[in-house]
């Protein structure tokens, strides 16, 4: 185990978030365990690119010094993979609300699904979902949202590198993407469902690559505390 110097002097952690916890519950979960272990009163950690609490995967904490490189981590391509769930839309475009709109999904066959699939590649326009952290006006969308506010959210350009359904069980539809800065996973497949005349919503997200990063060398958090405490 690395010494208290060390962390300072600037530390990258591969952590692979677990599932209903917020990114900020696993830096913190870091930064108590560092700080308990080592006597400290402050020390910088942060991580690169939130993780909704329904998504699991990778999330790179940044600790010391290494926070600096924070900006550059988040620029990266990410990929992800997850499960599209046809036939209904939720106002969160996952599963955080109810399902509050119903569509057809008999004329949907395989042939259509992957054809469908090629709108989804290169830059594209998308419009981030109201359950969202961005802000409006110095406000978080997903609280306005959540008061029942309406929100009128402007579209952005994202880009998607690559796009692959892996699996195909109606009304599921597996999926692996590589997307720039910026993408909602969740709009993709309100928008996925949309485009094939019908309705989506992400039911199953996974976070597994950050630019060069990959969840497979990623530990927990609960493993990194226990780790600390061995030492």
């Amino acid at each position: 185990m690395k010494t208290v110097e060390e962390f300072q002097a600037g530390e990258t952690l591969l952590i692979d978030k677990p599932l209903t916890w917020s990114s900020f519950q696993a830096v913190n979960k870091i930064k108590l365990a560092l700080k308990s272990r080592f006597k400290l009163r402050k020390l910088k950690v942060g991580h690169a690119g939130t993780l909704d609490p329904l998504a699991t995967g990778l999330l790179i904490i940044c600790i010391g010094k290494d926070t600096k490189k924070i900006t550059g981590y988040q620029g990266q391509p990410k990929e992800y993979t997850g499960t599209f769930m046809l036939g209904g839309t939720t106002p969160s475009y996952d599963l955080e609300t109810e399902v509050t709109e119903e569509f057809p999904t008999a004329h949907i066959t395989e042939k259509l699904i992957y054809e469908t699939s090629l709108d989804f590649f290169g830059e594209i326009d998308q419009f981030p979902p109201v359950f969202s952290a961005l802000k409006v006006d110095g406000q978080r969308m997903y609280k306005l949202a959540r008061a029942g506010e309406v929100i009128e959210v402007e579209s952005r350009k994202v880009f998607i590198h690559e796009f692959e359904i892996t699996r195909i069980a109606l009304p599921e539809i597996d999926f692996r993407v590589v997307c720039s800065k910026g993408t909602y996973i969740r709009s993709l497949a309100h928008d996925f469902g949309k485009a094939l005349n019908s309705g989506a919503h992400l039911s199953a997200l996974r976070r597994t690559k950050i630019g060069d990063f990959d969840v497979k060398n990623a530990i927990t958090p609960d493993f990194f505390g226990e780790s600390l405490r061995e030492v």
